[in-house]
């Protein structure tokens, strides 16, 4: 079934186009990453899906319905975890349910426990680990009512370690809940371990390059790192985005 579909959108700021006559659809549960250059516009896509700006031409349609230039249709998950400092963890997690009206705090309480966060729900932000306060961001945009994620670079500040451990625990969760997640990265690796397929962007103004569907099976192991065929996928998107390539595998 398909989710979302982005049609021939076109954005430009002060006559200069950031994003050119883009096209693509999700279908409902995929996992699929944005992959393209800094500055290509893909965080100006995400503004555009949220309805946060309107598209010059074109239209963004959510299970049938034209949601162009209108908010509240999807949860975000920005590049920082945007915690407010005033509230504890559980209510934090809570906010995007109490903006719609409704509070599942036993829901919420279970998700925290599954993400290793029991008996840390009356603590603040300040009080949290990075990774820590990058899970309760998830788990915000998780129990959030809206069927749409769109996560921004989720992982980017953290090091290396900590990034791989929340990339094993962000794929164990979303394999149990499996919401429709549209994931923007820089980092070929984690867009191969992650996603059910890879879009790739040109510079800007970004149009498709390249929509690949990842071969790997589920559930996903840190092993896969290693194996010779995840090499080879690695150096084929990366011959694609410094414009080596132009077809697919």
């Amino acid at each position: 079934m398909t989710h979302l579909e982005v049609k021939h959108v076109y954005k430009s700021f002060e006559d200069k186009p950031v994003i050119q006559d883009l096209s693509f659809s999700l279908q409902k549960g995929e996992f699929v990453s944005i992959l393209g250059p800094s500055g290509s516009g893909k965080s100006t896509l995400f503004h555009l899906i949220g309805g946060i700006i309107v598209p010059d031409s074109g239209e963004i349609v959510l299970d049938g319905k034209n949601i162009t230039g209108q908010k509240g249709h999807v949860s975000f998950m920005p590049q920082h975890p945007s915690l407010l400092p005033w509230r504890n963890l559980l209510d934090n997690v809570l906010l995007g349910q109490e903006l719609t009206g409704k509070r599942e705090v036993e829901k919420a309480r279970s998700m925290l426990a599954a993400a290793g966060l029991e008996g840390h729900e009356k603590s603040y932000p300040h009080q949290l680990s990075g990774g820590m306060q990058q899970r309760a961001s998830f788990l915000r945009a998780l129990i959030s009512p809206q069927s749409l994620m769109c996560l921004d670079e989720p992982f980017s500040a953290l090091d290396e370690f900590t990034r791989l451990e929340m990339q094993k625990w962000l794929i164990s969760i979303w394999e149990q809940y499996r919401r429709t997640v549209l994931f923007i990265t820089h980092n070929i690796e984690e867009a191969l371990f992650l996603s059910d397929r890879i879009l790739i962007f040109s510079e800007r103004p970004a149009r498709m390059l390249a929509d690949i569907s990842v071969p790997f099976p589920r559930p996903r192991q840190s092993s896969l790192f290693l194996e010779s065929e995840f090499f080879d996928w690695k150096r084929n998107i990366y011959e694609i985005l410094r414009g080596e390539k132009t077809t697919g595998f």
